[in-house]
């Protein structure tokens, strides 16, 4: 077995576990590639996991004087190495990446089990584009259900967007169903920027009444 990242050969040694259950090793990467990516560490914002900060940032700040709440929770830093990766991953198709992560955000995401999981979704030209959604291929991966509850108009892509013009974006979702929506949901992305669009999507399940909504992304 290779790594997905590197295609050099895995030599990680199978766990008691695996030899008493002959199960196959989840090991994808191998630990040089592995050790390019950075988790946030336990310093960084309450309320959107941006990294390196002890007290609550300017992002969450200027969403608070909007009015707006911030309940985020991210699992990695978006370093040079997770920014190759969403390269190879997003906009040069490379499908199998989706699964580097896999045990990672399966893990995280054990915490939501009340929750129904909602990936932010991409239009329908963008998708035909790329082939995929890259979030809902990142939970494919992990196995979790999920429900594809919103659907996306096509406007310019966000990392076209300046910093100022994504914090002034206009609301590009609509639900994909006109039926009850779950109490609680969590809001899935790839990567956290500014949180503009995990904003817009909560947004429209707030309008519909939905009790309680967090959100969650790979990268921050």
């Amino acid at each position: 077995m290779t790594c997905l990242i590197c295609a050099a050969e895995l030599k990680k040694r199978p766990s008691f576990q695996e030899l008493l259950t002959l199960a196959p090793s989840k090991t994808l990467v191998c630990s040089a590639c592995s050790s390019t990516f950075e988790k946030i560490a336990e310093q960084h914002c309450p309320l959107c996991y941006r990294y390196g900060e002890s007290e609550v940032c300017s992002d969450c700040l200027y969403w608070q004087k909007q009015g707006k709440s911030v309940n985020h929770q991210a699992i990695y830093c978006y370093n040079t190495a997770m920014k190759a990766y969403f390269s190879r991953y997003k906009f040069q198709g490379d499908y199998l990446l989706r699964k580097v992560f896999l045990n990672d955000l399966k893990l995280a995401l054990k915490s939501y089990r009340e929750y129904t999981l909602v990936p932010i979704p991409l239009s329908d030209k963008r998708k035909a584009e790329r082939g995929f959604n890259q979030v809902t291929g990142l939970l494919d991966g992990t196995g979790l259900s999920y429900q594809e509850l919103l659907i996306k108009r096509e406007v310019k892509k966000q990392s076209d967007k300046s910093r100022a013009e994504r914090l002034q974006s206009q609301n590009p979702f609509e639900l994909r169903f006109d039926k009850a929506l779950p109490d609680k949901i969590l809001l899935i992305d790839d990567i956290y920027t500014t949180g503009m669009t995990l904003q817009l999507a909560a947004q429209l399940f707030h309008e519909k009444g939905v009790k309680e909504i967090k959100t969650f992304s790979l990268a921050r």
